[in-house]
């Protein structure tokens, strides 16, 4: 019976790699729209795709960006300045995409544009904390969505959102997390709108790489500004020395666990864009894959319990 199962597995996986390889024809009539390439899985994903001849639309916050990937790319290749939190910046970028793009519509848009700070403990937060996050990270991903939607239905082609485990399973980062949760429900909703006009929605869920976003030293600073603005009784309840603790744990543990294989993340990326059958849900990096979303799955009392004791406690804090 084992064997049994086990090969039917077997067949199984290796049909997916199989239908999964062909691609889509004629890359270099197909517009790709992409948000936050300044730098990271946006600025490797745009050269990427203009390497394999599709006509790049590269989403820069800055003008430096925006002259840095000119440099290197096409002449099939285009950038916009763009802020995911201003409507305006993101309406002017879609007038050009449609300028752009003509009859033949957008083929993908990829929601790549994101900001992990300033995040950490809930009662740390105040409702600004969750509105600049949230701003960028989700209602960005919807309002630029909005924005090109026509153009993709017109080209039946397809969105990809970069969600993240974070939109899976919640460490103490409130606001992200928030965000990513709000991420994978948009994607979910527009996945089943979007199928009545043949428009593939599809989602990428990366565990933790050595981007900016995920730079220690940011993030130690983040925290360090968060706990000098908290107030005196917040403080006591975790104790004086806990934000030392903390940076302590960002360099020895956190930092060194980062992928620094940006490329598998880019790769599900290209592959959501390229690919005749592409996958609903990609899971990047081996901590995604083999941690961070079989957790998520199990039930709470034993997630919570797990990720308890491996995170800082406050003083006279006990497991129960």
């Amino acid at each position: 019976m084992f064997l049994y199962i086990f090969g039917l597995v077997v067949l199984f996986y290796a049909y997916r790699w199989f239908r999964e390889l062909k691609q889509v024809a004629n890359k270099s009539e197909k517009y790709v729209y992409i948000t936050g390439c300044d730098t990271g899985f946006g600025k490797l994903l745009a050269k990427q795709l203009d390497k394999e001849g599709f006509c790049v639309i590269a989403g820069c916050y800055t003008e430096k960006g925006e002259v840095e990937l000119k440099k290197t790319c096409s002449a099939r290749f285009s950038t916009v300045q763009l802020d995911v939190s201003d409507n305006d910046s993101i309406m002017k970028a879609a007038s050009i995409i449609k300028t752009l793009v003509g009859e033949k519509g957008l083929w993908a848009v990829v929601n790549n544009a994101g900001i992990s700070q300033p995040s950490g403990h809930v009662d740390w937060m105040v409702i600004n904390d969750f509105k600049t996050i949230i701003n960028v990270n989700l209602l960005g991903v919807i309002a630029v969505t909005l924005s090109v939607l026509p153009f993709i239905k017109k080209a039946k082609g397809r969105i990809v959102n970069i969600s993240s485990v974070l939109g899976r399973i919640c460490l103490s980062t409130g606001p992200y997390c928030v965000s990513k949760y709000g991420v994978e429900a948009f994607n979910d909703c527009l996945r089943l709108n979007m199928k009545l006009f043949g428009v593939k929605v599809l989602c990428i869920e990366p565990g933790f790489f050595k981007t900016d976003m995920a730079n220690t030293s940011l993030i130690q600073d983040s925290f360090q500004k968060i706990w000098n603005r908290l107030p005196q009784d917040v403080k006591d309840d975790y104790g004086s020395d806990y934000i030392d603790q903390i940076k302590v744990t960002m360099t020895e543990r956190f930092g060194k666990k980062l992928d620094g294989d940006l490329m598998k993340v880019v790769g599900c990326m290209v592959h959501a864009v390229s690919a005749v059958h592409p996958r609903t849900r990609y899971s990047a990096g081996w901590d995604a894959k083999f941690f961070w979303l079989p957790l998520s799955y199990m039930p709470s009392f034993i997630s919570d319990r797990m990720l308890l004791k491996t995170m800082i406690k406050p003083k006279g804090f006990k497991l129960i």
